[in-house]
């Protein structure tokens, strides 16, 4: 169901009143074609829902009023562990379909990093692109309904990357489970369903650029706990591997309840 995140937590004891413009303003008249006096639900940031009424539009500006936050009714809901997407930073813009596919599948955090085969320049990966990326995050959002309130980490070097890695292994007790999603013959690797069935409480999995991992990265990743991992015989694209694989694990710890132990 699509939704509308609203940046800003509306003044309730003020009456609620809040003023789109811009970008909001063209997604709710423009896009979703909403009239003076119609309402439309909305997530706040504090992830409590609220409906708001279009009180005018004029001069690029929405105005409306929310009713009180409400805790979201989604029925039950299944507590996933944290779902973290390590990915190598690729060519062109290939980085805007890899974040708007992980925001609507749910992913928890999108950490880009800087491999050996990657093209991209930090600096330049910091700037307009950031931004651009975390509007791409809050349109996938609202398109898809994701509950996820997915993060972007800023860029970070490689070596930067298992710093990270190692703090998130001491935040959670050794017991976050890293994979290395690469198609190379003779590493040692389990399923993924044997993988997930160790209960991580969070799950990470690295992605290269085109081209892949180098070996020394390979070597790396496995010196810093990443468990190795080949789906099928396909080399995939850098853009589909990353789709692909996190749907893979969404729904392995999405139907973790149903396994049947042999």
């Amino acid at each position: 169901m699509k939704q509308f995140i609203l940046n800003k937590e509306p003044n309730f004891s003020q009456g609620g009143i809040v003023r789109l413009e811009g970008n909001d303003y063209h997604y709710l008249v423009n896009v979703r074609r909403l009239a003076t006096g119609e309402f439309f639900p909305a997530l706040l940031p504090n992830d409590k829902e609220t409906l708001v009424q279009v009180l005018s539009i004029e001069r690029g500006v929405l105005t409306g009023k929310c009713s009180a936050a409400e805790s979201p009714t989604h029925g039950q809901e299944i507590t996933l562990p944290p779902i973290i997407l390590f990915q190598s930073l690729p060519k062109g813009d290939k980085m805007d379909l890899i974040v708007r596919q992980a925001a609507e599948g749910g992913i928890t955090e999108i950490v880009p990093f800087i491999s050996e085969f990657s093209t991209a320049k930090i600096a330049a990966e910091k700037g307009q692109k950031f931004l651009r990326w975390e509007r791409i995050i809050k349109e996938a959002r609202q398109q898809s309904g994701s509950m996820t309130a997915t993060a972007l980490h800023q860029p970070l070097t490689r070596n930067e990357l298992f710093d990270y890695w190692k703090e998130l292994n001491e935040k959670n007790g050794s017991k976050s489970l890293g994979l290395l999603f690469h198609h190379q013959k003779g590493l040692e690797n389990e399923s993924l369903h044997g993988y997930l069935n160790s209960i991580p409480q969070v799950v990470a999995f690295a992605i290269g650029p085109e081209g892949g991992f180098s070996d020394k990265e390979v070597s790396l990743f496995m010196e810093n706990g990443f468990k190795p991992l080949t789906v099928g015989n396909t080399v995939l694209r850098t853009e589909t591997a990353a789709l692909y694989c996190a749907a893979a694990i969404h729904i392995l710890l999405l139907e973790k309840d149903s396994w049947e132990l042999k």
